[in-house]
């Protein structure tokens, strides 16, 4: 595995949510932290399948634009009963003409589930890939996952995305409901931020 020396990277996300997350992460190990969104970088288009994919077009990407290493995540939450949707789409299940609508997305899953009387508990987990990419196109790959389950009605103001939705296993509050800061410590980004570390260490 190589190791990461420097002391600032570039995050490669245009999502203020997702860059506070980062940044939190990061923090403790004396990383700053600046996101492709403050440096105008353009977002490449996700053309991949799969989250380790869409992680390493936006990495590279970034690596490549500032000759700075890159961090990406990939996230999202796959629910047993749709088959694994939305997946690597979940992001686009909000996209509306005026923007991303994660409330509109979310009612929308909801229907689909009941549209097909899935059975309870309808499981589901929030995965995280990160990648982290040199400019020179070596990169390291870390995932992670935090099972759950759906339910209903959205609960908590917290978070972003699916949150409100998704109840972790173990709690009996939703992500939505968490402090951000407890939700740190358990969620699939954590996860993958655990193993990621180790680049930083030695």
């Amino acid at each position: 595995m190589r190791k990461f020396r420097g002391e600032s990277l570039v995050v490669a996300t245009h999502n203020k949510g997702k860059l506070e997350e980062i940044q939190q992460l990061l923090g403790p190990h004396g990383i700053t932290a600046v996101s492709a969104a403050e440096l105008g970088l353009a977002e490449p288009e996700e053309t991949e399948t799969t989250f380790v994919g869409n992680a390493r077009i936006k990495a590279h990407a970034a690596a490549k634009a500032t000759n700075l290493p890159a961090l990406a995540d990939d996230s999202g939450i796959e629910i047993d009963a749709l088959g694994g949707a939305p997946g690597v789409y979940t992001a686009d299940w909000a996209e509306t003409p005026n923007g991303r609508d994660f409330v509109k997305a979310m009612t929308e899953t909801w229907d689909k589930l009941e549209a097909i009387s899935a059975p309870y508990p309808r499981t589901a987990r929030f995965c995280c890939t990160f990648v982290l990419a040199w400019p020179d196109g070596h990169d390291e790959v870390f995932t992670g996952e935090m099972p759950g389950q759906i339910v209903w009605p959205m609960r908590g103001d917290q978070g972003h995305g699916y949150d409100p939705i998704f109840q972790p296993d173990g709690f009996d509050i939703t992500f939505g409901e968490m402090d951000r800061w407890q939700k740190n410590k358990i969620s699939h980004r954590a996860k993958a931020f655990e193993k990621l570390v180790a680049v930083f260490e030695g």
